[in-house]
């Protein structure tokens, strides 16, 4: 293992790539000045740590890493993105590891462990949105949801949401240009009804993308957030392979919310109702079916509704 080469290059993509220029000239001559504690590592996975903990030491960014991987990655940008997603796909079932319907007519519906791209998961989102369309509340559980693509937000706000809606906005310094995201006026697959009460789960283990998802609505106050403060990761990162085990992690973009004017960035998205995350479930139920009740109605659904508020208040 060439430690000094594998932190010469590190600095290198800091310095041309992350987002914010100042902090990582900073962080360059820190890393500069770390050749002997980065002696000490015998292995990628003990260098990995010590230079992460360092790259995190000036405004603590959690995408700014020297990731390690246990197998070895192809060389290239994202290279070792790609190759885990595409690893993760198939066994999380395109992302929707769990669905179902609940008392009271309310559907259960996990995202995880990331927000896959587009590509690859459009008709898997379609097919759980067309399933829970027919429920009279919606849980959106991303408890386990690590991250994923900006893209996908949109996908997912767009079956939330009745009109196309300015979702976000990404800044990225390599031509200082501004992304917007916005919903999509068309998804495939059917819509959400825009009148029905949606909840989201969260932990302290949402990161990045889920947190995104999160926040948006939250924000448009399309949903309300049950659960822990998140992790707090809102720059986007690309992946380069420094080493056939390291990956060099360096935010690219930064997100501004439109209704903010911010982002979740080392705050976190903070819920609507704070719980311990494996109570979220429970209460984010309770929460739907006393809203439900609130509302009234004559279906089966929402007469069953009732009689599991009452059961469960009793």
């Amino acid at each position: 293992m060439d430690t000094t080469s594998i932190v010469t290059r590190t600095r290198e993509l800091l310095v041309e790539h992350y987002v914010f220029p100042d902090v990582a000239a900073q962080l360059d001559a820190f890393l500069a000045g770390r050749t002997d504690h980065y002696a000490t590592a015998t292995t990628p996975e003990e260098l990995g740590k010590l230079v992460t903990e360092d790259l995190q030491s000036v405004n603590g960014d959690r995408h700014l890493r020297l990731k390690h991987h246990v197998d070895e990655v192809p060389e290239g940008d994202d290279a070792a993105s790609e190759h885990q997603i595409r690893r993760e796909f198939d066994l999380a079932m395109g992302g929707v590891p769990g669905l179902r319907r609940l008392t009271g007519g309310v559907a259960h519906l996990e995202l995880a462990p990331y927000l896959f791209p587009v590509g690859m998961c459009a008709d898997v989102v379609a097919a759980a949105f067309t399933l829970v369309s027919r429920a009279e509340a919606l849980i959106i559980d991303l408890r386990r949801n690590r991250g994923g693509d900006p893209h996908t937000v949109a996908l997912v706000c767009g079956h939330l949401l009745a009109e196309p809606t300015h979702l976000n906005t990404m800044y990225h310094r390599e031509d200082e240009s501004y992304h917007q995201f916005w919903s999509s006026p068309v998804v495939p697959g059917a819509r959400f009804d825009p009148a029905k009460p949606v909840y989201v789960l969260t932990s302290a283990a949402t990161f990045s993308a889920a947190e995104e998802l999160s926040y948006d609505l939250q924000q448009l106050k399309r949903a309300t957030i049950v659960g822990e403060t998140t992790g707090g990761g809102a720059h986007p990162r690309r992946g380069f392979t420094v080493h056939p085990h390291l990956e060099a992690t360096i935010p690219t973009a930064r997100a501004i919310n439109p209704v903010s004017g911010t982002n979740w960035e080392l705050v976190g998205v903070r819920p609507d109702i704070a719980v311990p995350a494996d109570e979220a479930l429970d209460r984010a139920h309770r929460e739907a079916l006393a809203e439900l009740d609130r509302r009234g109605g004559d279906s089966p659904s929402l007469a069953e509704a009732r009689r599991a508020l009452a059961r469960l208040c009793c």
